[in-house]
C-alpha cells in the first residue's frame, strides 16, 4: 500500500553549467552529438518538435515528473524555472491526456525558458506554435489533465529512455533531443570537433561527385562473392 506523497516536492541546489560552456554547444546538430557520444544520448524518436521551423535550442535541464493525467509537476517546474532553462518533464510516456498546453507554454516563454520537452503529449498545437517557444512532445491530443498531484521538480528522471538530471545540457533540433551529462561536456565537445571534421570531409566528397565512401570500398573489397 502506497503512502500519499506530498502534493509537490522541489529539489534545489543542482549544479548549473557555465554559460560559456553552453554556448559551445549552440548550433550543434543532434546527430553529430550522438556520434560524439558513441551513438547514445538521443531521446525516443517519437519526441519531436511541434514546430520544426523553431526547433533549435540549447540549455540546462530543469527536470520534473508529472504523474500520468496530472500536471502539478509541470506547474512546479514553471515556478522554479530560470531564464535559459530547458524544462524536461517525464510523464511515464502517458498517452491519454496532455501534459502541457498553449497557455502554460506561453508563460514559460514569458519567463525566458529556452525550450520545453516531454515524453508525454501536448494540446493546443496552433497556440503552442504561435508562442515561438521550441516545444517537443510525443504527440498531440485534445484531452486535458488534472492538477491534483503529486508532482516533483529537480529530481533525476528518465525521459524518452534517457536519464536526465537538472543541470545536464539539453540540445534540440528538428531531428529530436539529445542530453549531454554535465560531467561529460568537455569530452563530448572534443569528440564533436572530430565528428564535424569527418562530416565536412564526407560532405565535400559527395559534393565532388563521390558515389561511395572509403568504408563502403573496404566492405566491398572484403565481401564474399557468390557467382550464379
Amino acid at each position: 500500500m502506497l503512502d500519499n506523497p506530498p502534493l509537490l516536492r522541489i529539489h534545489r541546489g543542482h549544479r548549473r553549467p557555465d554559460p560559456a560552456l553552453l554556448e559551445r554547444f549552440r548550433g550543434a546538430q543532434t546527430s553529430h552529438l550522438v556520434d560524439a557520444m558513441d551513438g547514445r544520448g538521443a531521446m525516443d524518436w517519437r519526441i519531436k518538435p511541434l514546430d520544426p521551423a523553431r526547433a533549435a535550442f540549447v540549455g540546462p535541464a530543469l527536470t520534473a515528473f508529472a504523474y500520468p493525467a496530472d500536471v502539478v509537476g509541470v506547474m512546479g517546474a514553471l515556478g522554479e524555472a530560470k531564464p535559459g532553462d530547458v524544462i524536461v518533464v517525464a510523464n511515464d510516456g502517458y498517452r491519454t491526456t496532455a501534459v502541457v498546453g498553449d497557455l502554460v507554454i506561453g508563460m514559460m516563454r514569458n519567463k525566458g525558458v529556452a525550450a520545453f520537452v516531454t515524453d508525454g503529449l501536448a494540446r493546443d498545437k496552433a497556440g503552442i506554435v504561435a508562442t515561438g517557444l521550441p516545444s517537443f512532445a510525443a504527440g498531440i491530443v485534445p484531452t486535458s489533465p488534472a492538477t491534483n498531484g503529486p508532482g516533483e521538480v529537480g529530481a533525476p528522471i528518465v525521459c524518452g529512455g534517457i536519464p536526465v538530471r537538472s543541470g545536464d545540457i539539453v540540445v534540440g533540433d528538428e531531428d529530436g533531443v539529445v542530453v549531454v551529462p554535465i560531467e561529460r561536456a568537455e569530452a563530448v565537445l572534443q569528440a564533436l570537433d572530430a565528428v564535424r571534421a569527418m562530416e565536412a570531409k564526407a560532405v565535400a566528397a559527395v559534393e565532388s561527385g563521390a558515389t561511395e565512401s572509403e568504408k563502403v570500398r573496404r566492405l566491398l573489397a572484403q565481401a564474399t562473392i557468390i557467382e550464379g
